[in-house]
């Protein structure tokens, strides 16, 4: 049986608490763009789309996944 330090370790980041957080990398990948146009998107540049919803942590942006969910709907259904 793994110990707690491994099943942490085994965790992936932002899981553990059982929010999922993603990074831009990661929500570039998802929508299929670039890492500066998920930037824009964050900062509100992209015009006929609502700024992305994302968290700061030092230097770094993420987005809650819950977040970019409800995000993609909003833009989906033109709310």
């Amino acid at each position: 049986m793994p110990s707690t330090r491994e099943a942490v370790r085994s965790t992936p980041p932002g899981e553990a608490s059982g929010v999922r957080i993603l990074t831009t990398s990661e929500v570039a990948r998802e929508l299929r763009c670039s890492k500066a146009h998920v930037h824009n998107l964050i900062n509100g540049r992209v015009r006929g789309a609502r700024p992305l919803p994302a968290l700061w942590l030092g230097r770094r942006r993420l987005v809650r996944r819950a977040s970019l969910d409800q995000w993609l709907l909003t833009i989906e259904h033109g709310r």
